[in-house]
């Protein structure tokens, strides 16, 4: 029997376009996961709170958050944005909240929840799904396709939808029906250092301008960093560490990363320390800082890190050590020499080439019948519920697809 879909990968983008596309009028549509389980990205997502999307709801910000992929986006979510996918979710029965960051979750903060309503909605609608089915190879026949799974089983579709993430799988079935594929590498990391003078600090998180310079292109960022055990994570290190990956990757991971760790200008700084030396003269520095966001563990050791005098009072203080206080709080520099644990559920840069897409209906140029959703494709986001909404979007966009042909 031949489906009219066969969809490759149980995943979030390969779950929205099954239900998309039988509930707008396909008759037989199969899931083809090649683990033992599907949705395990969803289950993991947000530590098994599930990170469904967030709310960004103007389009024009949120392409922002796509460092591959901005461009192409724009028409996708005009179609079908953070607000769709919030009533949609809200629609099928699962209740959203958003957190102060932005993020939205389900309100039982259980991934589970969001994996049983949409597994509940392809067994209501009447999708196949089959598990422990890795598709080894495809092959165009005169009907549309022919897909060897392991064990060698075979289906026959006249379509198939690409929704493999960042698995290798995917990318090497889409090589096979002639597409180009932009070498996947890894994206939203932390940033290592040899440097030791925080390793006190490890565990403080604080809102920082950051500049990461690699190969002399600079990129900058404002937000919250956390400081580990062996350099930078957080936030704001992620953001970077996504827009920076193919910099970092190809410089093999080595570049210099300048914290204001005030996020303020040198002039103003400069006259809150001359101010607070004024009036508190008889003060030691090391136990008295002019600076209320900055804890008093990373005060003591951004002035020992500088080789200020550890019994040094406020009203000894040189103009030379000043500037060079100043310089340590607004411009300090240090070399990333590696990156941290790949994390963020292995999120990767790379995948089909985008030129190769046609993003009003994420089929193929090269092929006809074939579609892809998620992150097979050369799109990745930060943190924060982008790549899930990017996810959500082609899977929707694809499977109402492959209904107009």
């Amino acid at each position: 029997m031949i489906s009219d879909l066969v969809i490759i990968g149980g995943g979030a983008s390969g779950f929205m376009g099954a239900i998309t596309a039988i509930n707008s009028g396909l008759r037989s549509v199969v899931i083809l996961e090649g683990t033992s389980k599907v949705l395990e990205k969803v289950r993991i997502s947000g530590g098994g709170r599930c990170n469904l999307t967030n709310a960004c709801w103007d389009i024009s910000d949120l392409v922002n958050n796509y460092p591959r992929g901005e461009k192409q986006l724009i028409g996708l979510f005009n179609r079908f944005s953070t607000t769709e996918a919030f009533k949609w979710f809200q629609e099928k029965g699962l209740n959203l909240k958003v957190e102060k960051d932005g993020r939205i979750f389900p309100c039982s903060d259980s991934s589970e929840d969001v994996i049983k309503c949409l597994t509940d909605l392809a067994k209501k609608s009447g999708v196949k799904v089959v598990t422990n089915s890795h598709v080894k190879n495809i092959s165009i026949t005169n009907r549309g396709f022919n897909l060897l799974v392991k064990g060698k089983e075979h289906f026959e579709a006249k379509n198939i939808l690409i929704c493999t993430g960042g698995h290798p799988s995917g990318r090497r079935l889409a090589k096979s029906l002639g597409h180009s594929i932009i070498h996947p590498v890894p994206s939203l990391f932390s940033f290592s250092t040899s440097q030791k003078s925080l390793n006190s600090c490890s565990g403080i998180t604080l809102d920082v301008q950051i500049k990461l310079i690699v190969n002399n292109k600079k990129y900058v960022g404002t937000g919250p960093i956390l400081i580990t055990h062996k350099g930078f994570s957080g936030p704001v290190i992620l953001r970077l560490s996504a827009f920076s990956a193919r910099s970092l990757y190809s410089n093999k991971y080595n570049g210099q990363l300048i914290i204001n760790w005030l996020c303020l200008g040198e002039n103003e700084v400069r006259s809150k320390l001359d101010l607070f030396k004024k009036e508190n003269g008889k003060k030691f520095l090391f136990n008295n800082k002019p600076f209320r966001t900055l804890p008093r563990s990373l005060w003591n050791a951004l002035l020992l890190s500088v080789k200020i005098d550890s019994n040094l009072k406020w009203a000894d203080l040189t103009k030379r050590d000043k500037e060079i206080i100043l310089k340590c709080l607004t411009n300090n520099s240090y070399l990333i020499n590696s990156r941290g644990p790949f994390g963020e559920e292995f999120v990767t840069a790379g995948g089909v080439s985008l030129k190769e897409i046609n993003f009003k209906t994420m089929e193929s140029r090269i092929c006809k019948g074939l579609f892809f959703a998620g992150e097979v494709l050369d799109i990745d986001g930060i943190t924060g519920g982008f790549n899930f909404q990017h996810c959500w979007t082609s899977g929707w966009v694809a499977g109402n697809s492959v209904v107009l042909k």
